[in-house]
């Protein structure tokens, strides 16, 4: 028997409102008891002890938007290599994007992904399938087939349908599939040649701004059309309190609507650009402190629904540029956890309500059997030193780029052990 009792632990587990000391037994991959009365079973024999001296435990993370370079940019990241950085990081589940090459629009591409992942990751992956052929915009994807194969989500990655009509249909598609459409907005006419938050930082800069309407435009006709067909509709990464406020109507309309919102928006704002840092050239752009503290709103009230990492990983090529040529992006899979519970430490987010989106709103969202320490599910589970200080240092990330908003960053929580279906992957 394989078998792992945590105990003296301080469990949340947001899919039950817990958060209570106890223990949690796992055996064989599954959790077998979980709360304040699990140590009352006793241990198997043989069975690993661990005392958690008060640590945190909960489940573990789920990440519903991580860029990979696999296939066709194994140089910056694979799929081995993302799950590395993952477990480090105390995520147990992950959704690829389709930005790949070729784009993953075809069910045989997303065979590859999940048969990759079976042979090469340490981490649970799912594949998330394009809305259109090619991620161009124009012509549809079978949803049904992609579905079959194993995708959990359609999405046309970074970028942004501009056709209504096309929109129509995907939602229209995804609704009669039981599909969810994810989609970050830009519009690019408005945001054109924008390489920051538009605002008077960027004019000290000399750099020219992107607008918040360039972001909330293109979600405003999302929202109707999701009014229209029914259809599921996510929106990946919202960064404005224009956007909240919108999502917020939408959800009181009773449009089939979600949010997200990347870490970076909760955690930084454009002054963190500072002298022309490029790693902190972000999609979408770091905004002004107004907005930041209006996505920390927004999560507290349930407008916004999860959290991402927007794990995006480039190169020295690609990122050692003037600013204003530097590809957006930053990697964040180890880092997500530590930087949101900067947001517990500060006051801003209850403990519950962090790991909740986190963790057990994504895994509901998206259909995973994730997010959750109930008995009898599959044991999925991070145990994290809530107030262990640690420096974040480039040189130490698993990922195969190093181009982190927080080099050199003080984050206080650091991940002691990740187990994934009963094995521990991290320690």
């Amino acid at each position: 028997m394989n078998a792992t009792l945590f105990e003296n632990a301080r469990i949340v587990d947001p899919s039950r409102d817990m958060d209570e000391t106890g223990s949690v037994l796992v055996e064989n991959g599954r959790i077998v008891a979980s709360g304040a009365g699990a140590r009352n079973q006793g241990a198997p024999a043989g069975c690993e002890i661990v005392d958690c001296n008060g640590s945190l435990l909960i489940p573990g993370l789920v990440d519903a938007r991580v860029y990979v370079g696999e296939p066709g940019a194994e140089h910056r990241e694979t799929i081995a290599s993302a799950s590395q950085a993952a477990a480090a990081g105390g995520v147990t589940s992950v959704i690829t994007m389709p930005d790949t090459h070729p784009a993953v629009d075809d069910p045989a591409l997303v065979e590859h992904v999940l048969r990759t992942a079976r042979d090469t990751a340490i981490v649970h992956v799912y594949p998330a399938a394009s809305v259109t052929k090619g991620l161009e915009g124009v012509e549809m994807s079978e949803f049904g087939l992609l579905r079959d194969a194993g995708a959990v989500m359609f999405t046309d990655g970074r970028h942004t349908i501009k056709s209504s009509l096309v929109m129509r249909r995907a939602l229209t598609y995804a609704r009669d599939f039981g599909a969810t459409i994810a989609q970050e907005t830009q519009d690019d006419d408005l945001a054109s040649g924008g390489v920051m938050n538009e605002g008077l930082f960027a004019s000290w800069l000399g750099l020219p701004g992107i607008p918040r309407e360039a972001e909330t435009i293109p979600l405003e006709r999302d929202l109707m059309l999701a009014r229209l067909t029914g259809g599921k509709y996510h929106a990946a990464k919202i960064s404005t309190d224009l956007s909240a406020r919108a999502i917020a109507r939408a959800k009181n309309d009773g449009a089939p609507v979600t949010a997200g919102v990347s870490i970076n928006n909760l955690a930084l704002n454009e002054n963190d650009v500072g002298a022309y840092r490029t790693f902190f050239k972000l999609a979408p752009p770091l905004r002004a402190e107004d907005d930041r503290r209006a996505m920390i709103e927004a999560l507290n009230d349930g407008t916004i629904d999860i959290i991402v990492s927007s794990h995006d990983p480039q190169n020295v090529d690609t990122k050692r540029l003037p600013f204003a040529d530097a590809a957006d992006g930053a990697v964040g899979l180890e880092t997500l956890l530590a930087v949101a519970l900067r947001l517990y430490h500060s006051g801003d987010v209850s403990l519950l309500r962090l790991i909740d989106a986190l963790s057990t709103r994504p895994a509901k969202l998206f259909g995973l059997d994730a997010g959750t320490l109930a008995k009898g599910v599959r044991a999925d589970i991070t145990l994290v030193s809530l107030d262990e200080p640690w420096l974040v240092k480039e040189n130490e990330l698993r990922s195969r780029s190093k181009n982190t908003c927080y080099e050199g960053a003080r984050l206080q929580g650091k991940v002691l052990r990740t187990m994934v279906a009963g094995r521990t992957v991290y320690r």
